[in-house]
């Protein structure tokens, strides 16, 4: 089903259906050729003004350039018929009226239940709007409603959105009913610990694929306040982010106002207190749960329910944390959020084993591995086949921690040894030569790419970690065609959709028997979230772009909407405090200045991995990384 929800469908003194906000092009699209319409009336017992408006919206939707089959008005008189008449109808509109009077007819046709599964279009006006939601809230309308003790405000509707809607803003703004201030006096009060949302004519909420977006001018009432969410021309979007452990890394808030420029509230959990994050992050959330400790499940558990009782239905519950994937998947099982991954999927991401087969199914040559819980002996006989050295890993861990290089029976006895207790968490998995590589990337919930890019790590970081190396790597113009491929593949193969990904390869330095030839992609590991430290950022100064804001645009629209521009090389190198260099701070911004996009320090959580002081340049040419490089590590 997709649903328009309106206060008029037409600008005031208008007899047809506006263009404004995207409206009618948006109503076309959705509908077939001809489509038979189904009206239903506000007033079902009303013959007269039930047939007025008959006519008057017969000629608005031909006015609008649309051709219907029929259009059929569902009053009294055919009532008996309201199941039949929805089957039949590529598009039901639901009429504006008396908010009470139509939800009586809704429900002594049965129309609630008759729309469930509905798959054409559906289209409220004013009344018609307000019914769609589960609970309507139906505010006094006519006279001696506002001081009635027994009007119902609150009514159940036809449970098609939880979107509370007070219709045609400029109209009803200033509107005094017995002596109350519409706005003043009952909806500001009506609205604690709810949320209504008003604009003009002429705007519209679209629920289409699980997303509502509102379209054009539009406020927000909560809390006995009201603000302004959205501009004439301009989108928000109607959703529930609660984003686990915003504060660190630290450049995650990015994602943060990315999701909340785009109109998704933000609900952020961490266990640091409110006044202790940045002004930036504050700004960047809907509201915030300080936990005890992220670690504690059931904390953060009560945390979510709470949000769902105050805010209401959670459409995504993310980290983009490899740390958190494995909680995050239970919340959403928990509280059957369908955006994201769920515990049945993710030892598949999480687990090295595991990611062996679904690297099969997608056709993917990796690495032969074991998992050393089938005991010593069975290690011993693999590796005899694949020979020294081989890697030994946590089948379940993150970057290059735990990791260790074994290149002889010594050292793999040493190890069996020193792991006594815990060898079985572990793999061992052959060792290949090559280039490492990533393919990173955000899908849509289509399974669709809709941005790429290439990173390339000249040493591997578990050889950065064991040998206390200074980092380098960097960020490619544009994503080998054939690394592309096997990326998508690889994504396909994982079913994985709304996500972030982060995919390591191995680029074959020469041939090797049933992995491929030299220059060929090998699967190495599955990362389901965005890459470590500042890489997004180098991203963006290689791109000319924010992935940031393209993650949140796929998680409120579930596209694209923030383009490219001029392609550099971002290449980054994170120096050691345990290092002394030929050339000193002052020599590297002297030389650099001009080019250095960063220049920082990093989070000690990660300076083993990234370095300690990092320096980001944008540079034109390949040849230039290489004397960067150099110059920066001497």
């Amino acid at each position: 089903m997709t649903l328009f929800l309106t206060g008029s469908p037409t600008r005031y003194g208008e007899d047809h259906f506006t263009e404004d906000n995207g409206f009618l092009a948006r109503v076309k699209a959705e509908l077939p050729p001809r489509p038979r319409v189904l009206l239903v009336s506000a007033a079902p017992d009303d013959r007269a003004f039930t047939d007025s408006v008959l006519e008057g919206m017969s000629a608005c939707i031909r006015n609008s350039g649309i051709d219907p089959e029929e259009i059929v008005m569902l009053d009294r008189r055919n009532a008996r018929e309201t199941e039949k008449l929805v089957e039949r109808a590529h598009w039901v509109i639901l009429c504006g009226g008396h908010v009470p009077t139509q939800n009586r007819f809704l429900h002594e046709t049965g129309l609630r239940d008759i729309l469930r599964g509905y798959d054409g279009v559906v289209m409220g006006c004013s009344a018609g709007s307000m019914n769609c939601a589960d609970r309507v809230y139906s505010h006094p309308e006519l006279e001696g409603e506002a001081v009635d003790p027994d009007y119902r405000r609150w009514l159940r509707g036809l449970g098609l959105t939880d979107i509370h809607l007070v219709p045609h803003y400029h109209q009803v703004r200033n509107v005094v009913l017995d002596g109350k201030r519409l706005f003043e006096d009952v909806v500001f009060p009506d609205s604690w610990n709810h949320r209504f949302h008003t604009f003009p004519d002429g705007g519209y909420v679209l629920v289409r694929d699980g997303r509502s977006t509102l379209c054009g001018e539009a406020w927000e009432i909560t809390n006995g306040s009201m603000r302004k969410v959205s501009e004439e021309n301009s989108t928000y979007s109607f959703m529930n982010l609660i984003f686990i452990s915003p504060h660190f890394p630290d450049s995650y808030w990015h994602f943060c106002a990315g999701a909340k420029a785009n109109g998704v509230n933000v609900l952020g959990i961490a266990d640091t207190p409110y006044e202790h994050l940045p002004q930036r992050l504050k700004d960047s959330l809907s509201d915030y749960y300080r936990v005890n400790n992220l670690e504690d499940y059931d904390e953060v558990y009560r945390a979510v329910a709470w949000y769902a009782h105050k805010w209401g239905k959670i459409d995504w519950i993310e980290s983009n944390n490899e740390y958190w994937l494995e909680q995050d998947a239970r919340l959403r099982t928990d509280f059957n959020v369908t955006t994201g991954l769920k515990t049945d999927r993710i030892a598949s991401i999480k687990n090295k084993s595991e990611m062996k087969k679904y690297y099969a199914l997608g056709g993917i040559p990796t690495a032969r591995q074991i998992k050393c819980c089938e005991g010593e002996a069975k290690v011993r006989s693999f590796v005899k086949k694949t020979g020294y050295p081989v890697i030994a890993k946590p089948d379940n861990g993150v970057g290059a921690t735990g990791t260790f290089k074994i290149e002889s029976e010594t050292q793999l006895t040493e190890w069996f040894r020193s792991h006594a207790d815990n060898y079985g968490l572990f793999v061992i998995e052959e060792f290949i030569t090559g280039l490492l590589v990533s393919y990173d990337a955000i899908y849509n919930d289509k399974g669709e790419p809709i941005f790429e890019n290439n990173s390339v790590f000249p040493t591997p970081i578990m050889e950065i970690v064991h040998r206390n190396l200074d980092t380098c790597y960097w960020v490619n113009k544009t994503v080998p065609a054939k690394l592309a491929a096997i990326g998508r593949r690889t994504v396909k193969a994982f079913g994985i959709t709304n996500r972030f990904v982060h995919l390591e390869f191995f680029q074959l330095d020469r041939d090797r028997e049933g992995l491929g030839k030299k220059g060929d992609y090998v699967g190495l590991e599955v990362n389901m979230r965005p890459p470590g430290g500042f890489t997004p950022d180098m991203m963006n100064y290689a791109h000319s772009t924010d992935v940031f804001q393209i993650w949140a645009d796929m998680v409120a629209f579930g596209e694209r909407r923030k383009s490219l521009g001029e392609q550099f090389y971002c290449a980054y190198v994170g120096r050691r405090d345990a290092h002394t260099y030929q050339h000193s701070h002052a020599d590297v911004m002297a030389r650099y200045g001009e080019a250095i996009v960063m220049c920082t320090r990093m989070s000690p959580a990660l300076a083993d991995d990234l370095g300690d002081q990092v320096y980001m340049v944008r540079l034109k040419t390949r040849p230039e990384i290489d004397a960067y490089f150099k110059y920066l590590t001497e």
